[in-house]
C-alpha cells in the first residue's frame, strides 16, 4: 500500500479546500481510510473516516457540519471536503489505511500511513 495525500494548501478562513488520498497500487477498495491532522505542537488527532464501499464513515464531533468524506467507485481514492475551514484547522493532514473495513476513529487500528499535505488557514 502506498498512499498519496495531496490537495493542502493556504486559504482564507472561511475558505474551502478538497484533500485527495490515493493509493498507487489501488489495493484499498476493501479497506477503511481514515484522515488525521497534526498541528504544530500538538498531537494528532482523528478527522473523519469511511469504510468500504462508503458504507459507514465516522467523522470528529468538532468537524460535523463542516466536512464531508468520500471514496472514488474503485474505491482507491478517498477525499476530504473542508468547508467553512478556520484557523485553528491549521495543521498537516494525513491518510491511512485500516487492517479493516469498518470506519473507525483509534488511530491504533490504520495500519498504512501516506506522508502529510499542509493545509494553512490564515484569519
Amino acid at each position: 500500500v502506498q498512499l498519496q495525500a495531496s490537495g493542502g494548501g493556504f486559504v482564507q478562513a472561511g475558505g474551502s479546500l478538497r484533500l485527495s488520498c490515493a493509493d498507487s497500487r489501488r489495493t484499498i477498495s476493501n479497506n477503511a481510510v481514515g484522515w488525521f491532522r497534526q498541528a504544530p505542537g500538538k498531537e494528532r488527532e482523528f478527522v473523519a473516516a469511511i469504510g468500504w464501499r462508503g458504507l459507514n464513515t465516522r467523522i470528529a464531533e468538532s468537524m460535523k457540519g463542516r466536512i464531508t468524506i468520500s471514496r472514488d467507485n474503485t474505491g482507491s481514492a478517498v477525499f476530504l471536503q473542508m468547508n467553512s475551514l478556520k484557523p485553528e484547522d491549521t495543521a498537516a493532514y494525513y491518510c491511512a489505511a485500516a487492517l479493516g473495513s469498518i470506519a473507525v476513529d483509534s488511530m491504533s487500528l490504520y495500519r498504512y500511513w501516506g506522508q502529510g499535505t499542509l493545509v494553512t488557514v490564515s484569519s
